[in-house]
């Protein structure tokens, strides 16, 4: 996979530089061809000299060569490469990413860059758990950036904790698995439901969720990426679709949900739906604010059109249909049961007894049910679940 593959490979300032080498050796070996860009603090831990035996090429380090006119081009750089990772990645590092400091040639590359990034945090475990790396980290996330979490072990403080960088292997297999199914969706249309659903009380009232929309648009975008063409009907939500294979249609209530869904898959080669859609909805909404007269308020609720279930009975012949299960109690039971009452080809379960998984958080821990078994995942962030649940798609088609 990675034959032929044009890597920048940007390290930075950190005792994990030395594996830089290893990566570098290793990328190189299977195929790829590698330039690397080190931050001034990085050629503290290992010297270009080494680093430039190893690709044949120069190593870029400032944004001006010489002092005759000539200087290190960040965009060609951008254009030229078909994945960029930094590794070792430094606190400081990825706080400069997050936050556009151009102060350098590794950040202004990572700034212009158009290929997918790939970051591998290294630095010790209190500074790794530190909520303003965690932050950046997610602000990284959420402009689209791989993050190769690290691992735990004894680090340069000789504490022991979360924070070495993923060994080089590790690194390779990912970026092997990532161009491995970057087109695997190429020519399929997928439609995606996500977020809540807002139903009307009155001009300023309505009955919702918690959901963010956050695990539908990683869907999204993870269905992108790999070739798709995204048909995303969203609830209300703060978030933003980035990739130009999603078009976006947003809707209020479950009933423009509903109808937005059944029209979009009828041409879908597979839905996933992922909204948290409203059960019931006011049988009567007020032109104007009620007003607070008395102590109680009554509100008659009716059923909203199930969406799952009419999808479910629209389904032909080699379309695919894949639900979501959010459960409190009996869990298994009702996800298996769901399954087969909606007709989804698999059902993906998670349950708020899970710390950290469902509504507003950035991870999720999954279990994948179809007829045939079901197989359970570790508590992750949101973009690699939703690589799990296509990985399981893909497998259908």
């Amino acid at each position: 996979m990675m034959k032929g593959k044009k890597i920048v490979l940007g390290i930075t300032g950190s005792i994990a530089a030395y594996k830089a080498a290893i990566l570098t050796r290793g990328l190189i070996k299977r195929g790829a061809e590698v330039q690397i860009i080190i931050t001034p603090a990085g050629k503290e831990f290992i010297t270009p000299i080494t680093l430039s035996a190893l690709t044949s090429k120069p190593v870029i380090s400032e944004f001006f060569a010489q002092r005759d006119g000539t200087w290190h081009s960040h965009v060609d750089l951008g254009l030229w490469a078909d994945a960029m990772v930094i590794a070792p990645a430094t606190a400081s590092t990825i706080g400069k990413m997050a936050h556009g400091i151009a102060d350098n040639m590794l950040v202004t590359t990572y700034l212009s860059m158009k290929a997918p990034v790939f970051i591998a945090p290294a630095m010790d475990l209190d500074m790794f758990a530190h909520p303003s790396t965690q932050h950046n980290l997610d602000i990284l996330r959420s402009y689209g950036n791989h993050i190769i979490e690290p691992a735990s072990g004894e680090l340069a403080s000789h504490l022991v904790g979360k924070g070495r960088m993923e060994e080089p292997e590790k690194i390779i297999e990912v970026l092997e698995a990532f161009f491995s199914s970057q087109q695997d969706l190429k020519g399929k249309k997928i439609m995606i439901t996500a977020g809540p659903t807002y139903e009307k009380i009155d001009p300023v009232r309505f009955i919702g969720n918690y959901s963010s929309g956050k695990m539908g648009y990683a869907l999204a975008e993870t269905c992108a990426e790999r070739g798709a063409q995204v048909t995303l009907i969203s609830g209300p939500v703060g978030l933003k679709a980035v990739h130009p294979n999603i078009t976006r249609i947003d809707v209020e209530s479950a009933e423009q949900m509903y109808l937005a869904a059944t029209e979009h898959y009828q041409t879908a080669d597979a839905g996933i739906l992922c909204a948290a859609v409203a059960d019931f909805t006011p049988e009567t909404t007020a032109n104007e604010k009620i007003k607070r007269e008395k102590d109680e308020l009554t509100l008659r609720l009716k059923p909203t059109k199930d969406i799952a279930a009419e999808l479910g009975r629209q389904k032909r012949d080699g379309q695919r249909l894949v639900g979501f299960a959010l459960e409190t109690n009996n869990e298994l039971i009702h996800a298996q049961d769901k399954l087969a009452r909606k007709n989804f080809d698999f059902i993906v379960l998670n349950s708020l007894n899970d710390k950290g998984a469902g509504f507003r958080c950035d991870t999720n821990k999954i279990t994948i049910i179809d007829r045939k078994g079901m197989m359970a995942y570790p508590l992750k962030p949101k973009k690699e679940v939703a690589a799990d649940i296509i990985n399981k798609l893909v497998t259908l088609f």
